[in-house]
């Protein structure tokens, strides 16, 4: 499995995720991230806005609803292997991190790692921060109290570990006190956590 990990959107460099997916364009884009708001026309608005721009990237786009995978993870398995791209957008990491374990998508990905499986892991916000070791520090910039599935009413600290440190996004260098990732920044570097920033428009392409 390879990644296309961005800060915001698709970033700066659509070109090389068009190549690093290869011949498949079909993309799987999932927005669970989204499950705690009520605003429903807003999500819409955000989703097909996020599915328009894969689209215009050249890419052939389904959107995969986890909710209705949970306890399903063999068909979840199964459908995603007929993408080149599952797309990941941002939203809460909390959230997102509870849909991925009743899905059994968290399973998926390491599974699909582990086979070398030829599909890129791609997304922004929460999609890339969530796939580090840990989501401990998170709470400081997300609201840990979202928690929409009934059948699952705790909190789950353990990142998906794809890869080894963690990422944080929306960083502005030049002003750091403008993205609001000063905290989440200093709780890595006093626990000794791995982290690499990204500034919206950046992306880390691991091949």
């Amino acid at each position: 499995m390879k990644f296309y990990l961005s800060s915001l959107k698709i970033g700066d460099k659509p070109k090389d995720l068009l190549k690093l997916v290869g011949k498949n364009k079909k993309a799987a884009y999932i927005s669970n991230a989204l499950d705690y708001t009520t605003d429903l026309d807003r999500r819409r608005f955000m989703e097909n806005k996020d599915m328009g721009e894969l689209r215009n990237t050249g890419f052939e786009v389904e959107k995969i609803e986890l909710r209705q995978f949970f306890y399903k993870e063999k068909e979840l398995e199964e459908k995603l292997k007929n993408f080149g791209l599952i797309w990941v957008r941002g939203g809460n990491e909390f959230v997102l991190r509870q849909a991925m374990r009743l899905s059994g998508l968290e399973n998926i990905l390491k599974k699909f790692q582990k086979e070398k499986t030829n599909i890129v892991y791609g997304g922004y916000g929460a999609g890339i921060t969530i796939i580090g070791p840990t989501l401990k520090g998170i709470e400081l910039i997300e609201d840990i109290e979202q928690k929409p599935y009934p059948v699952l009413r705790y909190t789950i600290w353990e990142g998906i570990g794809l890869i080894d440190y963690q990422i944080v996004p929306h960083h502005d260098k030049e002003n750091p006190g403008v993205s609001g990732m000063n905290e989440l920044i200093e709780y890595y570097e006093e626990n000794e956590i791995k982290y690499k920033t990204l500034k919206d428009g950046e992306v880390i392409i691991i091949k």
